[in-house]
């Protein structure tokens, strides 16, 4: 695992902007680089009072930490009365004992966030090593409308009920209510060491549905891992119900790329798994040239930016109940634009990685969770090792948006 590791990373490198495949310079170390990511998927109720204990996996490690919260789809100012950050113990809401520091906004503990708006913290002066658990906890003190939040995390969190004053406890006792999504946190960056991040973009099949929650086995998890843990962050923006074209759960992929791809700290890469969901919606997308339009904007769009793009074939959902054969030809149509249109840098074909050589509109029986559309734990792991092969797959010349009709 860690020779392929090694290998990934070094031709990972040659996709960067300004290297080349023979020569390949390495650009200089972002100070922050992206450790752990979520997408804010919409709003849920407010906790007013409530403290939560969000539970984080990071994939790169570093000197110092600093949180990213927000009230993006908030509609009034949110008040933070408190946020503080420590490294895991165990698998529930304690605190390694010495870990636990209070995050500040310009010096202060507290800090009022206007509706539409993230915030950064300061740094926080806590070293973390590669694949810690970190918890990152948010008190609200009062109601402040609508919390912003990631619906889907698959991953066990912490409420305290009456959280006003135990933001700051190593004792995780006071958290006695288990949750299922994420509140307010929305991104990790490190100080120091990584060469930069990569950011898986899309939908249920990057956010993890099928997965084992509590695992860490997502496919940008086990991308994490392939990478070796030390070199590159892997960035999760993936959003169960997201869509390319249009609004879907969250916004657009176009509308949410800035803020959930292209702004995040240190992006060297964006892989982009994005557009199941318009083809099987109601209405459905029909016309391929309209996928087309969209990924090369959305490469141009990165490119403006200096940073690659690996497009995803779109995966097998035979047998799923939106189904149809008509809306197979478009999928059909929408790969062979990704695979042979020019407009990525690089292609990671995941439909041929996981559908069935017998019924190839269809996953593999062993890659199916049982919806004929997500994959379990062993369909993850394919996708992840079909992106780490693309990653080390450098094209001539990068293309800047192809003129190929799909």
């Amino acid at each position: 695992m860690r020779k392929v590791g090694r290998v990934v990373v070094a031709l990972l490198v040659a996709l960067l902007p300004g290297t080349t495949a023979t020569a390949v310079a390495e650009p200089a170390a972002p100070p922050w680089t992206g450790s752990w990511e979520t997408a804010p998927s919409g709003t849920t109720a407010a906790l007013p009072g409530a403290a939560v204990r969000n539970v984080l996996h990071l994939s790169v490690g570093g000197t110092a930490v600093r949180i990213r919260l927000s009230n993006r789809f908030g509609t009034v100012p949110l008040l933070l009365g408190a946020v503080t950050v420590a490294l895991r113990q165990g698998a529930g809401p304690d605190a390694v004992p010495g870990t636990l520091r209070t995050a500040t906004f310009g010096g202060a503990p507290t800090v009022t966030v206007p509706p539409g708006t993230d915030v950064l913290t300061d740094p926080v002066p806590l070293p973390v090593p590669a694949a810690a658990d970190l918890l990152v906890t948010v008190l609200t003190p009062v109601d402040s409308g609508p919390a912003t939040y990631h619906r889907t995390a698959l991953q066990t969190s912490y409420l305290a009920p009456a959280g006003v004053g135990h933001a700051a406890d190593e004792n995780g006792s006071a958290y006695t209510k288990a949750i299922g999504s994420w509140y307010y946190v929305t991104g990790v960056d490190v100080l120091g060491g990584a060469a930069g991040s990569v950011v898986a973009f899309g939908d249920s099949l990057t956010d993890g549905t099928g997965s084992t929650p509590d695992t860490n086995r997502r496919w940008p998890d086990r991308l994490a891992q392939r990478l070796g843990g030390d070199r590159f962050g892997v960035l999760n923006a993936g959003i169960a119900g997201n869509r390319l074209l249009r609004d879907g759960t969250g916004p657009s992929a176009l509308a949410r790329l800035d803020a959930d791809a292209l702004d995040r700290a240190g992006v060297r890469v964006v892989i982009v798994l994005e557009g199941i969901n318009d083809i099987k919606g109601t209405p459905e997308a029909t016309d391929p040239a309209a996928f087309a339009t969209a990924y090369r904007t959305l490469v141009a769009r990165a490119h403006a930016h200096g940073i690659r793009v690996v497009g995803v074939t779109l995966t097998p959902y035979g047998g799923f109940s939106a189904y149809t054969a008509a809306r197979e030809t478009v999928r059909q149509q929408v790969n062979a634009f990704i695979r042979t249109g020019g407009a990525f840098d690089a292609v990671a074909d995941a439909d041929a990685a996981v559908r069935d050589p017998a019924a190839p509109e269809r996953i593999l029986p062993g890659y199916d969770p049982g919806d004929h559309l997500h994959f379990n734990d062993a369909g993850m792991s394919a996708v992840a090792d079909t992106v780490a092969r693309a990653l080390a797959v450098r094209p001539s010349a990068p293309a800047v948006g192809g003129q190929e009709a799909p």
